[in-house]
């Protein structure tokens, strides 16, 4: 068999475009708001990361607009050379205050942020112990590594107390997200930080879902169960609550020095984009500013789960403004998404690899700009098709 061939080989993908259940590669032409134009047909988003709604808001615009003026369009370099900006520099400082550390790394790719920082610190002879739903980023970054990946069950405190026990916890490193991207549940730190300094382990904890969300002024999981200080490692990114791209890392001084002069995916890639550091920049501000954005997120998401629940759908463990609709097998996933596409409501069905066969989920993730009336508009969609497909 040639290299190529399984390429010419896979037809799944082709089979479903024909069979016109294919919701991949969607066609947006406007911007990420809690309306949008997908492939020729005004939409209301419920599949979007905007946990705040500032990827429209004017002065995350503007000041985009401001530092491509100033910058101009990029770095044409990486950080560790001539990518390092000024506002690159504060917006690190902007970081570490906001999640309680005293150093942050901006990476251009929350991606890059996992790879940079798992790879880099974990070596051979060492252990990366994740939690068997982490995100993909974090177990690509587990592949990169030197070091054995060791899992343990989803939340499950004992099956994580096996795994350090039979390692005794040495040189090891314990990664989890703060809130699973799928699921929409919430690591359970106050239970993992105990069992991490009991085996003499290290913890570090991925934000991309809970900042904005959890957390005084919107800094995670780690602050919202006030364990800062007893987690290493603090990853994050700015394609969701800070409307931009990119990710970090923060630490105490000494880690993050380490990772800037060791960091393969920070040396050798280019530096984050002007327009995209002052975007999250801006983002900050408005967030510390109107702390009633978490507030009406969380309004929404209270409503959305309870209404759901009513209704007789599945909503699983999550208790965060990620909310899957567990639907069983792949074509009921299709059927929904298909159905829920027509009636005009963007969602994103989930099916394996993402979860295990016959697992199958519709994830919805909701907005702090989503008015009543368009989550009413949601939930009499959801209701009427939940029922024709014999769902709920």
């Amino acid at each position: 068999m040639g290299l190529l061939d399984k390429c010419y080989n896979f037809k799944d993908a082709r089979r479903a475009i024909a069979s016109g259940y294919y919701p991949y590669f969607r066609e947006i032409s406007s911007e990420q708001d809690t309306e949008v134009i997908c492939n020729g047909k005004k939409m209301l988003m419920m599949g979007s990361n905007s946990y705040l709604g500032l990827t429209t808001h004017p002065r995350v615009k503007e000041a985009a607009i401001n530092a491509l003026r100033k910058y101009g369009s990029g770095c044409a370099g990486s950080r560790f050379l001539n990518g390092t900006l000024d506002i690159h520099i504060e917006l690190e400082a902007a970081l570490a205050r906001l999640v309680g550390k005293d150093a942050a790394l901006a990476y251009p790719t929350g991606y890059q942020a996992n790879l940079g920082c798992i790879a880099t610190m974990v070596q051979k002879n060492e252990y990366i112990i994740t939690d068997k739903l982490d995100h993909a980023s974090i177990i690509d970054a587990c592949m990169q590594s030197m070091g054995t990946m060791l899992r343990f069950n989803h939340n499950d405190m004992k099956s994580l107390e096996r795994v350090l026990q039979k390692h005794e916890g040495k040189n090891s490193l314990i990664v989890v997200d703060g809130v699973f991207s799928m699921e929409g549940d919430i690591a359970d730190l106050p239970a993992i930080i105990p069992l991490a300094e009991k085996y003499g382990a290290s913890v570090m904890v991925d934000e991309a879902h809970s900042l904005g969300v959890l957390g005084k002024g919107g800094a995670g999981s780690a602050e919202h169960f006030g364990l800062t200080g007893k987690t290493d490692f603090i990853m994050g990114t700015f394609s969701k609550s800070l409307a931009s791209v990119g990710g970090f890392i923060a630490a105490d001084d000494d880690l993050i020095h380490y990772l800037k002069h060791k960091s393969r995916a920070l040396i050798f890639s280019a530096s984050l984009p002007p327009a995209s550091t002052a975007s999250v920049l801006e983002a900050l501000k408005i967030m510390e500013e109107e702390p009633e954005r978490i507030e009406q997120l969380w309004t929404n998401t209270h409503y959305m789960l309870d209404e759901f629940q009513k209704m007789g759908y599945n909503t699983g463990t999550s208790c965060t403004p990620v909310i899957p609709l567990h639907v069983g097998h792949m074509m009921i996933a299709f059927q929904m998404w298909k159905r829920l596409d027509e009636e005009g409501v963007f969602i994103n069905p989930v099916i394996p690899p993402a979860v295990p066969p016959n697992s199958c989920l519709i994830r919805c993730s909701f907005m702090a700009t989503h008015t009543r009336e368009q989550l009413d508009f949601a939930l009499e969609k959801f209701s009427a098709i939940g029922k024709e497909l014999n769902v709920i």
